[in-house]
């Protein structure tokens, strides 16, 4: 009998700094029902998978080992009934693992179509962004046209695309990095002003920019003593959503405001959640952001490519922040 097709993909040698991510040569997946195989072009890199790499982010019960939650590429195979796409399609696709690999077999509700004019490495810095911010700051945060929407980390992956999105859905948008140069890209794509964190206090800036109205919805990734701050700086009524917590999950907070203003504190992951609840997401994308990407008025935002072999480069950038926007690694697929 011979040898089952192979694929190289990158695996996590041992839990450490970025370079345990090693090339190995793996088997080709096989798309099971309502799978589509993907032949990967270029895969998204994020936070989560660093803390995959560094122990802290385990993949789901079922999901492969390999890192990686976002692909873009070409369909190479269908499953049992798959019949969106056809062979040879070209798809981005929301992953719960096995993203750093030539192949992935993706569930194909959780799959996209590429928007016309958008290229491979473009199309791979979308899913897992896109799907977080619009469950998180449309779903959960309900941002409606004309409120005021503050993102921390604007310079990052999650934060350009925040941006964007809140841009065209005619919201009043202002994002916290940490450099002036951080700041003028956020304005660059919609932001109303960014705010150095390092040199300004957020809270009196926002309220300053909205004659003390304060912000409707709050999209925080930073956590610890942001927590009590986005209460001050919260409007009446407002919604504060975490996503991740880079100062810590815990803090001391004063839950009067919280009464007072009547505000909702939520927050939610994404790569644990079932395919069907994925693929309300995936739906809800194509009809309110798809035809913004067609037409371009939202472009990701794409700060630098690796080979597929150097995932350990494309990880150390990821912890420097020296980036804006997102980090790619590409097969040459």
């Amino acid at each position: 009998m011979p040898d089952a097709p192979t694929m190289t993909a990158i695996a996590i040698s041992e839990f450490g700094p970025p370079e345990v991510l090693k090339p190995v040569s793996l088997p080709r997946p096989e798309p099971g029902e309502g799978e589509i195989l993907v032949k990967i072009s270029a895969a998204g890199v994020n936070r989560p998978d660093v803390l995959q790499r560094q122990g802290g982010y385990p993949p789901p019960p079922g999901a492969p080992e390999t890192p990686g939650l976002e692909i873009a590429g070409t369909v190479a195979a269908l499953g049992k009934g798959a019949k969106r796409y056809a062979i040879g399609d070209v798809v981005c696709a929301l992953v719960p693992g096995g993203g750093y690999a030539e192949y992935c077999a993706v569930a194909e509700a959780n799959a996209l179509p590429v928007p016309d004019g958008i290229s491979m490495q473009e199309a791979a810095a979308i899913p897992e962004t896109f799907f977080t911010v619009w469950t998180n700051v449309f779903e959960r945060g309900a941002l409606k046209p004309g409120e005021v929407f503050l993102v921390h980390g604007g310079s990052s992956g999650i934060g350009t695309t925040a941006i964007m999105m809140a841009r065209v859905w005619g919201a009043r948008t202002f994002a916290t990095a940490g450099s002036d140069d951080k700041c003028r890209a956020c304005e660059k794509l919609g932001a109303e002003a960014g705010i150095n964190y390092r040199e300004s206090d957020f809270v009196e800036a926002v309220k300053a920019a909205t004659d003390g109205h304060g912000a409707d919805v709050i999209l925080d990734m930073v956590g610890g003593d942001y927590i009590a701050r986005n209460i001050k700086l919260a409007a009446k009524d407002g919604r504060i959503v975490n996503i991740a917590f880079l100062k810590g999950s815990k803090a001391e907070v004063d839950f009067l405001p919280v009464m007072l203003k009547r505000l909702t504190l939520t927050g939610s992951t994404l790569r644990i959640r079932p395919v069907a609840e994925k693929a309300k997401i995936a739906a809800a994308l194509e009809e309110h952001i798809w035809p913004h990407l067609a037409s371009g008025a939202i472009r990701p935002q794409v700060f630098a490519t690796f080979p597929l072999s150097e995932a350990a480069k494309a990880h150390a950038l990821m912890e420097s922040s020296a980036h804006i926007g997102k980090i790619v690694l590409t097969t040459g697929a």
